[in-house]
């Protein structure tokens, strides 16, 4: 599409959420936005790099952290982690997703103060870019909400007449039951401000205020950040908790119409800008209304995968992956998504429902407890219901009560398998490739459930641990990496490929991933059983570089080929990869924690 045409859909759009006469204008300010920025050097550098397209491939997998979980006393976070990626994780992810760095005043970073500062706690711009020249970067643009500490609450709360229309008012405390509600907390706060007592819309929490994009002003701020964040080298924009960006009476403010405008309205911009950067939609609903943000190809590029983190608990939990093949057939091969398991939040629930039923949803809900989790809870016509497991995704899938379990491990990388194995682009939380475990100290500090997956480890402790190979971090990371490394030379899992579900055992999740001519077939063993497959046997397993046996020992994982004798087929078994696999690297012993 020329820039001409993008620009005139640029009006349109903005005719469709406002006006005609404020399209004209706030077309105007937007072009003279794009232009300037579109001429930054970070930008121009990545357009002829990218030859203004998308570019993803099997090698494509995103890290997910904060800035500051790997610290040192004696230098800035991102550096520590800048290094920590150099040193120990190299080319096995091709991205980085720095978890909200900015200065914040709650939330884990999600109630930002100024959009354009880094946290000086955290490092500088300079930090950031350093990183996003060795990693594709994703930044987070928190679009439902400013801190109620930002300069711009603050000007509203002194009466500036710029700041007046920047967020939702009442002068009477507002009762609005059929709004959606992901928090317990009341939907609108109370203020003392220059104009009287006024009660601002706070879906999330008292301190994060919501932004009223009815004022084109607020529009154009939030375009300005997110060019900015391309200027600095981001390649993903992530637009969080973008289902609530828009409010209308008498709905329940999720998902309406002219919130899919401005992310159709971001996705152009990006178009006549950074052509090569994707949009990512966090809208933490259920698949229908997930998938939705995709648009007709002209909204996000890639949406998270919400089902994927409770189907997999399910699946281990059951020793069945009924649900999980049952909803990938269901699932278009067109659409990208970003597959997860874990993130700085909880496993979230709601993604699940209507694909687990009642009981299937309390089983993970009481497992959750069982292993040492917590709840939170959203409400739901007045009664409360679970939305998220608060626990480590290792801790999830294995009872901590069990701690010489020799079988640990090997159920985790499993599990991490399953999402490797599946269509899209992988995002691998660090505390994951960590194997980290609850950390029940920063829930007692802060009184944040979500803290319990949220540790800051000192970069000694991590370069410590990952040398012991009996340790427990060195297991999961080394087998995780080496899964990853042997993923990225497998042509067959582009994100532009195609997958088939087959149906052998309920125990297992085999797929067969096919680009371009060339397949490979996943094997993934969800129980402890041990599994014959004399179908397979002889087929050459791509993760040990052996012929398979026919058996798929307890939690097995195998990726598996019929045509040995072509090179491109056999590409991770070459000698820079070592000869080990996820089945046989961990022997069932005890682990040192």
């Amino acid at each position: 599409m020329s820039r001409i045409s993008i620009l005139k859909h640029i009006k349109d759009i903005l005719r469709i959420i406002y006006s005609k006469e404020t399209a004209h204008e706030l077309s105007a300010s937007l072009k003279t936005l794009m232009d300037a920025y579109g001429e930054s050097d970070v930008i121009v550098e990545k357009r002829r790099k990218y030859n203004n397209h998308v570019v993803l491939n099997e090698k494509d997998a995103i890290l997910i952290t904060y800035p500051d979980t790997i610290y040192s006393t004696d230098e800035k976070p991102l550096s520590t982690l800048h290094r920590f990626l150099r040193k120990h994780v190299k080319d096995a992810v091709t991205g980085v997703h720095i978890v909200s760095f900015f200065p914040s005043s709650s939330d884990g970073g999600y109630a930002v103060i100024n959009y354009k500062e880094v946290d000086p706690r955290f490092g500088t711009w300079e930090h950031i870019r350093e990183i996003a020249q060795d990693y594709r970067l994703m930044i987070d643009l928190v679009m439902n909400h400013v801190s109620s500490k930002s300069a711009w609450f603050k000007g509203f709360l002194e009466g500036d007449k710029r700041y007046r229309d920047y967020f939702i008012v009442s002068d009477n405390k507002i009762e609005m039951p059929e709004v959606f509600r992901p928090r317990e907390t009341p939907l609108f706060t109370g203020f003392n401000t220059a104009m009287g007592k006024k009660y601002v819309w706070t879906t999330f929490s008292a301190d994060q205020v919501d932004l009223n994009y009815k004022n084109p002003e607020v529009l154009l701020e939030i375009v300005d950040v997110f060019l900015f964040y391309l200027s600095q080298g981001a390649e993903i924009i992530r637009l969080d908790a973008v289902g609530y960006i828009w409010k209308e009476a008498h709905t329940r403010c999720v998902n309406l119409s002219k919130t899919h405008q401005i992310v159709k309205l971001l996705r152009r911009i990006l178009e006549y800008v950074a052509p090569y950067a994707l949009i990512l939609t966090e809208a933490n609903f259920p698949y229908k209304d997930n998938i939705s943000y995709f648009g007709e190809g002209h909204e996000a590029n890639m949406v998270y995968q919400f089902s994927l983190p409770p189907l997999v608990l399910d699946a281990f939990a059951r020793h069945d992956t009924g649900h999980i093949q049952e909803e990938t057939n269901k699932t278009r091969q067109d659409l990208l998504f970003f597959d997860f398991l874990a993130s700085h939040d909880g496993i979230g629930l709601s993604g699940a429902r209507g694909i687990l039923d009642d009981k299937e949803l309390l089983t993970l809900v009481e497992m959750a407890k069982a292993h040492g989790g917590l709840i939170s809870y959203e409400l739901k016509d007045g009664t409360e219901v679970p939305y998220e497991l608060n626990i480590s995704y290792f801790d999830a899938v294995n009872d901590p009560g069990q701690a010489s379990d020799p079988l640990a491990v090997k159920r985790f990388i499993a599990s991490q398998a399953v999402m490797l194995a599946l269509k899209g682009v992988p995002g691998i939380y660090i505390h994951s490739l960590l194997g980290s475990r609850n950390y029940y100290r920063g829930v007692r500090e802060t009184g944040i459930k979500r803290m319990i997956n949220r540790e800051k480890i000192p970069v000694d402790v991590i370069d410590r641990t990952l040398s012991d190979v009996r340790s427990l971090r060195h297991q999961v990371f080394s087998g995780y990496l080496h899964l990853l490394n042997v993923r990225k030379k497998i042509s067959s899992f582009h994100p532009a490929g195609t997958r088939e579900v087959l149906n052998i055992d309920k125990r297992l999740l085999t797929i067969v991933r096919q680009y371009r001519g060339k397949a490979v077939r996943v094997v993934i063993n969800v129980s402890k059983d041990i599994i014959f497959l004399p179908e397979y046997q002889g087929n050459f397993d791509l993760i040990s570089c052996k012929a398979f046996e026919g058996k798929v020992p307890p939690y097995g994982v195998f990726f598996l080929t019929t045509n040995i004798k072509d090179p491109s087929e056999t590409g991770p078994c070459n000698k820079d990869i070592p000869n080990r696999s996820v089945s046989g690297l961990f022997e069932e012993k005890e682990i040192a924690i």
